[in-house]
């Protein structure tokens, strides 16, 4: 098992890609914290991979609140002892011209991509410096390297997740610690699918033409990437010997972006 005994934090993993990457990494060995605002949810989760409570535990995480975001990572802590893995997910999308997108939903944006991630991420390195070793984790998109139409604030959030990354490798080298972004193309979660009719009203197209001619057009091969591909990505970049693969940034899109 590649991460046996390894304890991991993953940010939004009662569904979609959060689970996926949680599921994986219990079957791989590891603990894993679910960390959710849905709080039943990740306690649900948690019981689904692994029933007996050894392995798997929900955790109440706002990843924009910083006393939920501290007392969740050291609640981890007290548990099971140490903290090799983050892997910040927690995200929502919300489309719209930019010309009409209101403030606050912009900054509702912003806080959940990217403050989530520095709250988490300082919360996490207090305990990997600690142990000087650790594997942070983020989860970028193709939009952290390509721009959509609707999506200003999704774009924006995603590209400085490259940024922090890129910070967390310089600073956490001499600590042993490690920082990438894993760049999924389109995922057909929950998420991407009330993304569909969205744009569709938004754009004056079919909800097929989204689908084929928006979201997939640029791929090689007219697939989504799945849950199964960018856990498996998570799974490789968590399990790394070394400190020769960070502050990287992996596209994981059936070829719709190649850089």
């Amino acid at each position: 098992m590649r991460l046996q005994d390894k304890v991991a934090v993953v940010t939004g993993a009662a569904s979609g890609i959060g689970k996926e990457i949680a599921t994986v990494y219990v079957r791989e060995g590891a603990k894993v914290a679910i960390a959710d605002l849905n709080t039943e949810a990740a306690a649900a989760t948690a019981k689904e991979l692994d029933p007996s409570g050894e392995r798997a535990t929900g955790v109440a995480m706002d990843v924009t609140n910083e006393q939920q975001v501290d007392a969740g990572i050291q609640q981890v802590i007290d548990r099971w002892g140490r903290l090799d893995v983050l892997v910040s997910n927690a995200g929502i999308q919300i489309v719209a011209p930019l010309v009409e997108f209101q403030l606050a939903q912009w900054q509702k944006m912003l806080a959940i991509h990217l403050d989530g991630a520095f709250l988490t991420t300082r919360a996490a390195l207090r305990q990997m410096y600690k142990q000087n070793s650790g594997s942070v984790i983020y989860m970028g998109s193709v939009h952290s390297k390509e721009a959509s139409v609707l999506k200003a604030p999704y774009v924006t959030a995603k590209h400085g997740l490259l940024g922090l990354a890129k910070v967390v490798a310089k600073e956490g080298a001499a600590h042993g610690v490690r920082a990438n972004v894993i760049c999924p193309g389109f995922v057909r979660t929950p998420l991407v699918e009330r993304q569909i009719p969205e744009q569709s009203k938004e754009l004056g197209i079919s909800e097929e033409d989204v689908v084929k001619k928006v979201m997939l057009k640029e791929t090689v091969d007219g697939e989504f990437t799945t849950v199964a591909d960018v856990a498996e990505t998570a799974l490789f970049l968590a399990a790394f010997p070394t400190n020769a693969l960070t502050g990287q940034s992996i596209v994981v899109s059936h070829g719709w972006c190649m850089n």
